[in-house]
């Protein structure tokens, strides 16, 4: 075996024993696996399904807007979300710049997401690799729309609801024309 060809044999064996003591010492540590595919695509089923009943809810109702409105078309959904991430160990938020509720505020992750669907309102849905409360996994950003149903409560501010107005002295979810960008669906999965 020539001198140099027995140099580059013998790097790439220490590059490989170093790679493999490095996964090695991270198995060791407790990193994880990301999700796999299947439960990636079964995310976006759940999501798609979300907004699916969001939509559908809310053409559901007619004349004005009160407090039954709220918990017939609104309520659904929230619940529907807290169950998917209770029954699957998810993170799972509705988040919006223009928020009634300041639960679902922006995080800096999301600002950036949406600042990017509103730039570009082809751009549906979007997976990033990221943390949560110290956490590593995958999170799913999902574009919530505007849809005419919509605007009884979250059209100009004069129109609002009168429940909507007392309830929400903050309100900042108003404003809005059909097919603008209400917000997002955030899930985050953990790695394994």
């Amino acid at each position: 075996m020539s001198r140099k060809l027995f140099a580059m044999s013998k790097t790439i064996g220490v590059v490989v024993l170093a790679l493999a003591a490095l996964a090695l010492a991270a198995s060791w540590q407790g990193v994880g696996v990301r999700p796999d595919a299947e439960v990636l695509s079964r995310v976006v089923r759940e999501v798609e399904g979300l907004d699916a009943l969001r939509s559908t809810l809310a053409t559901t109702f007619s004349g004005e807007p009160d407090r039954s409105t709220f918990a017939r078309v609104c309520q659904p959904v929230g619940a529907q979300a807290k169950r998917l991430a209770e029954e699957n160990g998810w993170t799972v938020q509705q988040l919006a710049e223009k928020y009634r509720n300041p639960g679902h505020q922006l995080d800096a992750e999301a600002e950036r997401i949406y600042r990017l669907m509103s730039a570009d309102p082809k751009l549906m849905g979007l997976w990033v690799r990221t943390e949560m409360e110290g956490a590593s996994g995958s999170r799913y950003f999902r574009r919530i729309v505007v849809e005419a149903a919509c605007l009884a409560c979250h059209g100009a501010k004069e129109g609002r609801p009168q429940f909507v107005k007392e309830g929400y002295p903050d309100d900042r979810a108003y404003g809005f024309q059909v097919g603008d960008l209400r917000g997002l669906y955030a899930v985050f999965v953990a790695d394994q």
